[in-house]
């Protein structure tokens, strides 16, 4: 009877002890932390701060509900060492995306200025165009100073468990950022749009030997929890020199 009590106490010790400890690293466990990793995770400083980067592969788009290949969908994109707005354009831009060699769409910002197939964007129309779409560089800068993070309600994405961190710019713009619970990867972003709400899942993510980069492989866009379309990078490359020529439509992109 003694060795059984006994048991039962070295067994409720052992309990006791996991619940602190877990108690523990969930109190150690900031958002300021989880931002840390998940940074680390992403590639760290080089990851942080790039110059430049080069996506390509091709789109999958829903126009209605029925899907819609893109064979080529590609990105460029300039950064600037600060970010005041996660959801106000900044550094340059270029994407466009083709259907059978046909551009669908070609939208740029040079710094100044926003272009695509009918020409140069009207300022108003441009700034509702870019606050739909940038968000996510505001996880770059969210350790920078001026910025403030939040640990809110955890998540789960794609059936896995994720912290969920907001970020508030300096400017008052928030922005959600879901970060895997247990290898830290950035899996989610989620914003207020002028198109309403709007997130995306970021999964498939792969490497290159001459980067400490990170890259999601397949981007989903939900607008209001439905699917818009969906990305799949197959190549990426950081800090190479982009002619500023790339973010201005020439006159024979241009759609007549």
């Amino acid at each position: 009877m003694k060795k059984i009590i006994l048991l039962v106490l070295v067994l409720a010790q052992l309990q006791f002890g996991c619940r602190e400890k877990k108690k523990q690293h969930q109190e150690t466990l900031t958002a300021t932390k989880i931002m840390q990793n998940a940074h680390d995770k992403a590639g760290g400083i080089f990851w942080q701060k790039p110059k430049s980067l080069t996506l390509k592969g091709y789109g999958i788009f829903y126009p209605n509900g029925e899907p819609v290949k893109h064979e080529i969908h590609n990105m460029w994109r300039e950064f600037e060492e600060t970010k005041n707005a996660a959801h106000k354009a900044n550094g340059k831009v270029r994407i466009e995306s083709f259907k059978n060699n046909i551009p669908v769409f070609i939208v740029t910002y040079d710094g100044e200025n926003t272009y695509d197939l009918n020409g140069k964007q009207e300022k108003s129309a441009a700034d509702n165009r870019w606050a739909s779409n940038f968000g996510y560089g505001a996880i770059r800068h969210a350790l920078d100073d001026e910025y403030t993070l939040h640990l809110m309600s955890d998540d789960t994405v794609k059936t896995k468990p994720a912290y969920t961190i907001k970020v508030i710019d300096p400017n008052k713009g928030e922005t959600f950022f879901g970060i895997d619970k247990t290898d830290y990867k950035i899996v989610k972003v989620a914003f207020k749009t002028p198109r309403g709400w709007h997130h995306r899942e970021y999964s498939n993510f792969f490497s290159k030997t001459e980067y400490s980069w990170l890259q999601a492989g397949r981007v989903e866009l939900f607008y209001n929890g439905k699917l818009a379309n969906e990305v799949f990078w197959t190549d990426f490359d950081v800090n190479q020199e982009l002619l500023d020529s790339l973010f201005v439509l020439n006159k024979q992109e241009i759609t007549p």
